[in-house]
């Protein structure tokens, strides 16, 4: 075996958790979460206002999202390599400190310059929260136990998705002002870190010695930052097909190649491509990519469609979100539970591939005339898939690797999922603003009317009835477009689940024989014992028939 960096020494395992004492350990940790996600919703329909109030352009108002999720994506895979070699209860601690202090440096901020920079610090804390929450769990629950439990977690982020538009556009509309769309998150992330404090007990393994390949994470942030930058102005500042937009991508996709490089060649990678190239993990990468386009597309291109082209207010708008946040609820809660007690994964992430295409597909056909209900049906068959999704894919990627490497495995799902997002909605943004200026051109010209440059900051009230009507069908006929772009990747995300080797759930915390079907079965904590070994073989013997074999206890 190859000699790393950092090695372990054995520690007496912990008193087996009950559910109970995992629910305690978990309730820190989901508030966490639900603080974190709260923040990039509640965001949403207060940016107008935000905006408006420090004097920003309209490219401002995009980076204000566009500033958080690149500190969050390129921070993710850091995040969870160091919580594979330092102690992972003070490492989410350590995040939440980064977010209150970016949260409150966002609400204090009076120029846009300010603004953007504590993003950036709220997406660190962020990307540290949305790794850790997932390796820690992975860490004290055995894959075929974790059903229900990454259930749970998505239930939180189906609230936190629903919630925010909802609570930042009351907040906008009160006198406590936008800026309590960020104060409102820090006394949660104080709780969290209590309730973390309190409720949560993770052993230490003693390391004789750390090391972390701070080129490799350089390198890597650096490339994706620089290919984020440039779906984040292309289409709007210089054209997709320009000089400036081949020098992005020449620079992005070089840095990238180089983090490869060094990558292969380090002792101690932060993401190790043994793991990320390994079957399970590379198909996984490639299907959360999707669904970080339905997570934050969808909800960023709903918004705006219920208010520009509807005209509801922020408020309203939010809660017309519902139906999906609900099937993304009710999915991921019973889909958890069901793995569970069946343990059979599978069905549920093609399953939910196969919703997300056909949501998206329906979506693809709405225009600024479609029946409210009809909307509320095609976003709640979204809600469904993604719901089936979201935390059934990090299982399918947890249940391949030892418990030593889950942080970088689970981060690396995380780091996708949201690059994707960022990606996403950028480009669908840049064909949605096209569509909508040639739209409003046609109809403009029946009314005799000649269309001037395109504006992302329409003042819709301002403008005159017959005006405001073709902008208003401009924006409701231009939304179905994208979503077929959405239903594509969706396509994708299909053709990868079913390519999932479907491999029974493990019943023990960590790897311990080769049963497991994956390479990563050197880097095993614990030594292989022979009841293991006839647990594991009754485990592998049939996949699908749901039964657990002799139920061993759940250890820290």
């Amino acid at each position: 075996m190859t000699p790393t960096s950092t090695t372990s020494r054995a520690v007496p395992t912990a008193a087996p958790m009950t559910h109970r004492q995992i629910l305690e350990s978990m309730t820190g940790l989901l508030a966490a979460l639900f603080t974190a996600l709260l923040s990039t919703t509640i965001v949403a329909t207060a940016l107008p206002t935000i905006i408006g109030d420090l004097h920003g352009s309209q490219t401002a108002y995009a980076w204000v999202i566009t500033a958080a999720l690149l500190a969050n994506a390129a921070s993710t895979p850091i995040w969870g390599k160091l919580a594979d070699i330092f102690n992972k209860k003070l490492l989410v601690q350590t995040a939440i400190v980064v977010f209150v202090a970016g949260s409150a440096m966002a609400g204090l901020a009076h120029s846009v310059p300010v603004l953007l920079t504590a993003r950036v610090v709220q997406g660190i804390g962020m990307g540290g929260l949305t790794a850790l929450v997932v390796a820690i769990i992975g860490s004290i629950v055995a894959p075929r136990e974790r059903g229900r439990y990454s259930g749970y977690m998505g239930a939180v982020m189906a609230v936190s998705m629903s919630g925010g538009p909802i609570l930042g556009g009351v907040i906008v509309d009160s006198t406590l002002g936008w800026r309590w769309c960020f104060f409102v998150c820090v006394p949660l992330a104080v709780v969290a870190l209590a309730l973390l404090q309190r409720t949560l007990h993770l052993p230490t393994a003693r390391k004789d010695r750390v090391s972390i390949d701070w080129l490799g994470a350089l390198l890597m942030t650096a490339g994706v930052s620089v290919l984020l930058i440039w779906v984040s102005f292309a289409g709007t500042d210089y054209a997709w097909f320009s000089a400036t937009s081949a020098v992005y991508v020449v620079i992005g996709v070089a840095l990238l190649a180089l983090t490869v490089f060094v990558e292969s060649r380090a002792d101690d990678p932060v993401i190790p491509l043994k793991i990320v190239m390994e079957k399970t993990t590379g198909l996984a990468i490639i299907a959360s990519i999707a669904v970080g386009v339905g997570m934050f597309g969808a909800t960023t291109f709903l918004g705006q469609y219920f208010q520009t082209a509807r005209g509801y207010t922020p408020t309203m708008a939010g809660i017309l979100t519902i139906p999906m946040v609900a099937g993304m609820l009710v999915s991921s809660v019973v889909s958890g539970q069901l793995i569970t007690r069946f343990g059979n994964w599978k069905p549920f992430v093609i399953g939910g591939a196969t919703l997300l295409v056909a949501g998206f597909a329906l979506l693809g056909t709405v225009d600024h005339a479609t029946s409210l209900w009809a909307v509320a049906v095609f976003i709640t068959v979204v809600g469904l898939g993604i719901g089936a999704l979201m935390q059934n894919l990090v299982l399918a990627v947890q249940n391949t690797v030892s418990a030593r490497n889950i942080g970088t495995a689970s981060s690396s799902i995380a780091f996708f999922r949201t690059f994707g997002g960022a990606i996403g909605v950028s480009v669908l943004g840049s064909v949605l603003a096209t569509r909508v200026s040639s739209l409003s051109a046609e109809g403009l010209a029946k009314l005799g009317i000649q269309a001037g440059p395109a504006s992302g900051g329409l003042d819709m009230s301002a403008l005159p009835a017959p005006v405001r009507a073709v902008v208003q069908a401009a924006y409701g006929d231009a939304t179905g477009r994208i979503f077929l772009i959405a239903a594509a990747c969706a396509v994708i995300s299909l053709i990868a689940v079913a390519l999932l080797p479907n491999r029974p759930l493990r019943t023990t915390i960590d790897v311990q024989s080769d049963t497991a079907g994956t390479d990563d079965t050197e880097l095993a904590l614990e030594p292989l014992t022979g009841d293991a070994v006839a647990a594991d073989a009754a485990s592998t013997e049939e996949p699908g028939s749901g039964e657990l074999p002799t139920r061993e206890p759940i250890a820290v």
